[in-house]
């Protein structure tokens, strides 16, 4: 079974409302049914919370699901990756095409360079979304704690500040480079013409 069922399971087996599940464990009715219908997954202290409130280890509760996280995990990991590359590969042709096109077609040379620009820019957001929907360190953490590996050290990679200094930096050091790309190109450019 999977997580979802198990906790509808349980849920009615105790005579809980979606709602009054919701105010035992401190969530919001939205979250318990977007857990019952399987569109997002709790993190390691809901499940905590949810095998205390049942009487139930956690193993029980997650029966078959710590394969589907793996699973998961590799898929969206391949996402991921195929997406950065679509960023990466985008955001150079942007960066590389705004000197020729520019000087070429003027203006219109800027829209082309908007659109993969934009290209990069979806890809990147669906970057985002990804992190933010599926939390792939906390499916790590869960995993982690299933199957008797240290937790702490899952939960040690969470590093608020170290996490959001390494963002600004790429965020930095990408622009940059596609900074200098777009000059280079455009000296290239106006040079070899």
């Amino acid at each position: 079974m999977n997580f979802n069922k198990q906790l509808k399971l349980y849920r009615e087996r105790d005579g809980y409302s979606q709602e009054e599940l919701a105010e035992k464990i401190y969530v919001t009715r939205q979250t318990i049914s977007k857990w019952e219908n399987d569109h997002t997954y709790p993190d390691i202290h809901n499940l905590i919370a949810l095998s205390t409130l049942f009487d139930v280890t956690l193993d029980e509760l997650v029966k078959g699901d710590v394969e589907i996280m793996k699973k998961n995990q590799h898929i969206e990991a391949e996402k991921m990756n195929r997406l950065s590359w679509v960023m990466i590969v985008f955001i150079g042709l942007a960066a590389l095409s705004v000197g020729p096109f520019m000087l070429l077609w003027g203006w219109y040379g800027f829209g082309i360079f908007f659109i993969l620009w934009a290209i990069s820019m979806i890809a990147a957001l669906k970057i985002e979304k990804i992190k933010k929907e599926r939390d792939v360190q906390t499916y790590g953490e869960i995993v982690a704690f299933l199957e008797g590996e240290d937790l702490e050290a899952a939960r040690a990679k969470r590093d608020k500040k170290r996490d959001r200094w390494n963002k600004a930096k790429i965020v930095i050091v990408f622009s940059l480079s596609a900074g200098v790309l777009a000059a280079i190109s455009s000296f290239l450019w106006i040079w070899l013409s």
